[in-house]
């Protein structure tokens, strides 16, 4: 071989080795990153996805920061998922994260769908220094223990079972910090509700979890000895609940734990099916003394969770109250609407059994004012609502004060997995799991529920600001209008005049 030849073959060779060694750098370099950033994502305690599945969750964010620059090749489905679509989701997390909520360009939202609420903007708005807070309603002014709360939006029933120890603190905590209540859920008071320090609204399921004896009856000493907590504020009895009218709750056996088991009362290990309604509650004459007995031994505000299907239960049991005296009236009336969530029920409740809220909650607050029990019983609002246009619909609808679960369930972290009946949410919001639970750091989530409260609280009275009230409680169904199926919009007031409340 010539000089030549040789001189190539040298040159060749070493060109392969110092590309071998660039690439064994490049790798080492990758592997350091790769080793750095897990190490990083498992000690970080902000985001419950990079802390369970650390590295491979960046793809996530990686993606869907990606998906902002790729709409107009692709199908935009900001408003198309379902059971919340992005936007609505992308809104409650920037808010918990206290990040500005600002949009750009124009909104995603068809106005002219059937149904969508547009706001009735005041000429002259509200201005900042004229605006005053929402105030305080007293519940249950005849109890021996009312309570007075100035708090607008507060946390749906959600039990300690059907969520995580931690999520179950750190909604506590949060709710605390917002000023806001926390419900139990049908699962009972467990220490974690306790613990955060949040007022709480104890919930009585049809299996009476927390408060029934050996025989599985309601027990006056188990209601007595929750009452004398400071924490409990109101109780509230189940009927039913969005998802499942006509069933009851539903704790798959790999969810029931040695304590969860402890605190219902239940077998450990099998699956907690509650009867499908209270089995001591027949009529309405029962509906109404079981709630003057537990406030009788409780002396606490009591009322009812529950779906209506149409307006003539209503009436029926508004009459009966009339009729035995006011005494036997629910303290508050908790409104569920069909589109609620669960944790676990069957498809045929959840797609086509019960009435929206966006259609029942008219029906209520127009029966209650023409039975003239409104300044009597309060009305909250549960059911699919958590943006401020939700929330400053309730109230112009007349709620008094609205609840949420789901919304508090994104500003725990939740991604809308739908592994709400398994032990396998990848966030360690609804399962069991120790090594999933690590993920949802409560003192970290807390914060991002007061910062959900307070930034939908501001929002709702940007909206009432600009219809021209000084309040988010001020607001009136002559404030908003809703979209008709020929096009045009008609005043909520017009398309569903308001009752004036009754003097009978």
């Amino acid at each position: 071989m010539n000089e030549t030849g040789l001189t190539n073959g040298g040159f060749l060779y070493g060109t392969l080795e110092v590309f071998a060694i660039a690439l064994l750098l490049l790798l080492a370099g990758l592997l350091v990153a790769v080793i750095v950033t897990y190490i990083y994502d498992i000690t970080q305690t902000k985001t419950a996805i990079r802390r369970n599945y650390p590295v491979i969750g960046h793809f996530r964010y990686f993606f869907e920061h990606l998906g902002e620059f790729f709409r107009q090749y692709f199908f935009a489905m900001d408003r198309e998922e379902l059971p919340f679509n992005r936007a609505q989701r992308a809104w409650v997390y920037r808010a918990c994260k206290d990040l500005p909520n600002t949009v750009a360009f124009g909104s995603t939202r068809d106005i002219r769908r059937p149904g969508s609420i547009l706001f009735v903007n005041c000429p002259f708005p509200t201005l900042g220094e004229d605006a005053v807070p929402s105030g305080a309603i007293t519940i249950g002014e005849g109890c021996s223990h009312p309570y007075t709360t100035d708090s607008l939006f507060n946390i749906s029933g959600m039990s300690y079972g059907a969520l995580s120890k931690p999520a179950v603190l750190a909604l506590s905590m949060g709710a605390k910090r917002a000023g806001s209540w926390v419900n139990t859920g049908e699962g009972g008071v467990s220490p974690y509700h306790i613990e955060g320090g949040a007022d709480i609204v104890f919930q009585i399921g049809t299996a009476k979890n927390g408060v029934r004896d050996l025989a599985g009856n309601l027990s006056d000493d188990k209601l007595r000895e929750v009452a004398r907590n400071p924490q409990i504020k109101m109780f509230e009895i189940k009927l039913s609940q969005g998802a499942k009218p006509g069933k009851g709750g539903i704790l798959p056996a790999e969810k029931v734990t040695r304590e969860i088991a402890e605190i219902r009362g239940i077998a450990l290990g099998e699956d907690a099916i509650s009867p499908n309604r209270h089995v001591d509650i027949c009529s309405n004459n029962d509906l109404m003394d079981m709630i003057k007995r537990v406030r009788d031994v409780t002396g606490k505000p009591v009322g009812f969770k529950t779906v209506i299907g149409g307006p003539h239960w209503l009436d029926g049991l508004f009459k009966d109250i009339k009729a035995r005296g006011v005494e036997y009236a629910p303290d508050f009336i908790t409104l569920d609407g069909s589109d609620g969530g669960t944790g676990a029920a069957p498809m045929p409740l959840i797609d086509a059994v019960g009435l929206s809220l966006r259609e029942s909650l008219y029906i209520l607050v127009d029966k209650l004012n023409a039975h003239g029990l409104r300044k009597r019983i309060k009305v909250i609002a549960s059911g699919k609502l958590i943006t401020p246009a939700d929330i400053a619909w309730a109230l112009c609808v007349g709620a008094d004060f609205v609840t949420s679960a789901r919304g508090f369930m994104f500003a725990l972290g939740c991604i809308q997995a739908l592994q709400c009946n398994k032990n396998t949410c990848p966030t360690g919001i609804t399962t069991h799991d120790p090594k999933l639970q690590q993920g949802l750091v409560p003192a970290v989530k807390a914060e991002r529920i007061a910062n959900y409260v307070g930034h939908l609280v501001h929002e709702v009275g940007v909206i009432a600001h600009s219809c021209g009230v000084k309040s988010p409680r001020e607001l009136r169904r002559c404030h908003a209008r809703i979209v008709t199926a020929d096009g045009p919009s008609v005043a909520l007031d017009e398309r569903f005049p308001p009752v004036k409340e009754s003097e009978a």
